[in-house]
């Protein structure tokens, strides 16, 4: 029988109900032609580009009228990167968490969540904006030649003068005050600019006015707030946030229109909330070969998730460290000289996402598939003897040497639905060339205690990984 090893993360509060865990792999929809309507390929690893400061890498930004100009917020310094990613270093950012960045074609704004600094790229000129009503930024957008960002700690909107981000008129701000709630970043999209607070969402749209040139659009007012500000990212003609409103947190929700979509599941929703701290996630978002993933970082709890638009699934993306998952290497995103380019959040390196890499910047990239072999409802609850699970994985893709020259996955199970678990089993994927080789696990033995049998599949070895099905010989009993 073919057993269900396609689709994705699934992990419910109780294990006996769903334990359907992905890390590292991500399914694709084959929709005509293909051996299965679908499979799970691995997720792409770390290809170093360069190191850049000390790090942390706490922001990418991709200059708007110069695509062979990117800037790299290492540490506590702002370096200018060109496409062979030589480094100039322009000068010092304080602080020790994520910026945000807008450019207007000739200033780069960077707000690091109060003091925020200008960039000429004509004139070489940088510096902190000194403006005495200036109030601070937490997140900035550009928007008709205006930079407009969020004032700390208030509910004020502001926008600097026309084409000139060191300058601020003292009455060019507004308040958010459809709620009483503070606003906690913002984002321009489609020309509208997006002010999130602890508990709404308004929209707001450049109307000319001579004295504060925004207005908020009537009817476009939601009651979903936002718990980070650097959680809000724009991908796929839509915006993309964690959520929180007067009634609690922790579901990631997409814009539909005006309004939020919630696109996060019940398991997923579960996970966050046992985080505790969500107030230092964040998020960023790419594309890459026609998947739009949105990958959502908890740093507190050391995780990292990923929603696939292409899907509509969920799964982990994680580094291997010590015998465990942790945190996805990854801390924030550019489209930069025809890569996706990810900076590190412990070091100064920027990687390219590389789907033809198969480690983490030469670290083991780990992924692991959980699944129950019995489609859903078709547990009796009666004792099977499952005699051997052929693998339907695409083989022949070892190394000439090294590591992955004879590559193995490796099969454990749990017959009490996901608490405790078999010693592994491994299997060869086939060394090079060998095309035809064949995965098995045989003599799996009889379910015992609650006949619920979960399966977990994983790899080390940096090769191509195509899963495309498994097949399981079983037998059921009387018992």
């Amino acid at each position: 029988m073919k057993t269900p090893i396609l689709g994705s993360t699934y992990v419910a509060r109780s294990v006996n109900a769903a334990d359907a865990r992905m890390v590292n792999l991500f399914p694709e929809v084959v929709p005509e032609g293909g051996k299965e309507p679908a499979f799970l390929q691995r997720c792409p690893g770390l290809l170093n580009l360069a190191t850049i400061g000390s790090g942390p890498v706490r922001g990418l930004w991709t200059f708007s009228s110069d695509n062979s100009t990117a800037f790299v917020v290492s540490g506590n310094e702002l370096y200018r990167i060109n496409t062979s990613y030589a480094a100039t270093l322009i000068g010092s950012i304080p602080g020790t968490g994520p910026v945000s960045m807008a450019d207007n074609g000739i200033q780069l704004f960077i707000a690091c969540n109060g003091p925020s600094y200008i960039y000429n790229v004509d004139t070489g000129d940088f510096g902190q904006i000194i403006d005495p009503d200036f109030p601070g930024a937490v997140t900035v957008g550009y928007i008709d030649g205006y930079f407009v960002f969020n004032e700390p700690n208030s509910q004020r909107i502001w926008v600097t003068q026309l084409l000139d981000g060191t300058s601020i008129d003292p009455l060019d701000f507004a308040s958010a005050e459809g709620s009483p709630d503070g606003v906690v970043g913002l984002i321009v999209d489609h020309r509208e600019v997006w002010v999130y607070g602890t508990s709404t969402v308004e929209v707001w749209y450049d109307a000319g006015t001579p004295d504060f040139p925004l207005q908020r659009i009537q009817g476009a007012f939601n009651e979903i707030g936002c718990i980070s500000a650097y959680t809000i990212a724009k991908m796929d003609n839509g915006l993309f946030w964690l959520g929180a409103d007067a009634r609690g947190q922790g579901i990631v929700y997409r814009a539909n229109g005006y309004t939020g979509q919630r696109i996060s599941t019940h398991a997923v929703e579960w996970q966050i909330q046992q985080y505790g701290n969500l107030t230092d996630a964040l998020a960023y978002t790419y594309q890459q070969d026609g998947h739009s993933f949105y990958v959502l970082i908890f740093p507190s709890a050391n995780t990292t998730w990923v929603y696939d638009v292409a899907t509509g699934a969920w799964h982990e993306r994680a580094g291997w460290n010590n015998g465990s998952f942790t945190r996805h290497r990854s801390n924030c995103q550019m489209a930069f000289n025809n890569k996706i380019i990810v900076g590190d959040y412990q070091n100064g390196n920027i990687y390219a996402f590389d789907l033809d890499t198969y480690a983490d910047n030469g670290q083991i990239q780990k992924w692991l598939r959980s699944w129950r072999p019995l489609p859903t409802g078709q547990n009796n609850l009666k004792r099977t003897a499952q005699y051997s699970m052929q693998i339907d994985i695409e083989s022949g893709v070892g190394l000439s040497t090294g590591q992955g020259s004879d590559p193995e996955v490796m099969l454990r199970w749990s017959d009490d639905g996901g608490h405790t678990w078999s010693n592994y089993r491994t299997s060869s994927v086939g060394k090079i060339g060998e095309y035809g080789h064949r995965v098995w696990f045989r003599r799996l033995g009889m379910t015992m205690k609650l006949r619920d049998r979960v399966y977990e599949l994983s790899m080390t070895d940096p090769v191509k990984t195509a899963i495309m099905g498994a097949e399981l010989l079983i037998t059921p009993t009387n018992a």
